[in-house]
């Protein structure tokens, strides 16, 4: 017979040992697996009435997992992009597991062999410049939070920095001056710095002179002087979205997310003549491939290309019924 074993210690040491001690995970990680099982847990409690605590393994099979993976996208109307990415944390894990509970080898196999779902690929999101500087225009300036929070939708639109990035920045990180620019500790644990125009020295200026905070405290607070979540930053995306709808209805068919404005950054950029290699940089890609999907989403630059084709010959001719039979059979 096989004995239990509690999830909790597990749990602890996939997180303890492996990534943070043998692993060395970025932040980034760790809070991202975290929230995983964060929700993972939460929902084997509402299933199986089990506190957290009381799991075992066996309580983590593959076709709990499969559900837990269904109520993602259908319930929290995650991607299947964002699905995949919580499979992979859960993946991970029973890595993990397999090295430590062997006996349990049956129940692992089955949670590791879950395949990721395949998904259509969209072309991406983005803002025109036009939607961009409405939605710059939407917060009150007349207030301490529409200060910040202007400030804080123009460095993102001119760095393109990942949300994670953005508020994980730190007020001795931006650097004003002769050459100023911004540094930033992104995927990878990549360190990159990104220049800046004059209307974002600017801007940062008169914040962190009004922010007056110290230098390892964060460059953009909460209310309470704390480092805002992304839940803060969806949010007030969300609101000068709607109040920017005003100014500019084309953003009535647009969700603006944090990632759209990084989309927008380099859309403005390749627009701008800039060469791939130099956007991979300025986003801080592992690969100038990765920039292929800005290339796929422009169509004012294939519009441009098809203007240099010419047009292919054509050559009249009288029309001719098809026989009917064909004509039949091709309908079919």
């Amino acid at each position: 017979m096989i004995t239990p074993v509690p999830i909790a210690g597990l749990l602890e040491r996939f997180f303890t040992e492996r990534l943070m001690r043998e692993r060395q995970a970025s932040s980034h990680t760790i809070a991202a697996y975290r929230d995983t099982f964060r929700l993972l847990l939460a929902f084997v409690h509402q299933r199986l009435g089990k506190a957290p605590c009381a799991l075992t393994l066996a309580d983590l099979d593959a076709t709990l997992i499969g559900a837990f993976l269904d109520h993602l996208e259908r319930s929290r109307g995650n991607s299947a992009r964002t699905r995949n990415a919580r499979l992979a944390a859960i993946h991970s894990f029973f890595g993990y597991v397999a090295l430590q509970e062997p006996t349990h080898a049956g129940l692992i196999q089955r949670a590791l062999a879950m395949p990721n779902k395949r998904y259509d690929r969209r072309p991406i999101d983005f803002l025109t410049r036009e939607e961009m500087e409405a939605l710059l225009a939407a917060p009150d300036r007349g207030t301490w939070i529409g200060r910040r929070d202007h400030a804080l939708l123009l460095l993102a639109l001119q760095t393109g920095l990942r949300v994670s990035e953005l508020i994980g920045l730190r007020c001795d990180d931006v650097v004003l001056g002769s050459g100023a620019h911004v540094r930033c500790r992104g995927k990878g644990r990549k360190e990159r710095c990104t220049p800046l125009r004059r209307d974002a020295v600017a801007a940062l200026r008169l914040w962190l002179r009004e922010r007056a905070g110290r230098p390892e405290e964060p460059l953009f607070p909460s209310g309470r002087g704390a480092t805002m979540s992304r839940d803060a930053i969806e949010y007030l995306l969300a609101k000068y979205a709607a109040a920017a709808q005003k100014r500019c209805p084309s953003l009535q068919k647009k969700r603006v997310s944090p990632h759209v404005l990084r989309h927008s950054t380099a859309m403005d950029l390749l627009q701008r003549g800039i060469d791939r290699s130099v956007i991979a940089l300025w986003l801080g890609h592992e690969s100038v491939e990765t920039t292929q999907m800005y290339l796929d989403a422009d169509l004012a630059l294939k519009e441009k290309a098809l203007a240099r084709t010419a047009p292919l010959p054509t050559y009249r001719s009288r029309y001719r019924p098809d026989d009917r039979l064909m004509a039949f059979l091709r309908a079919l």
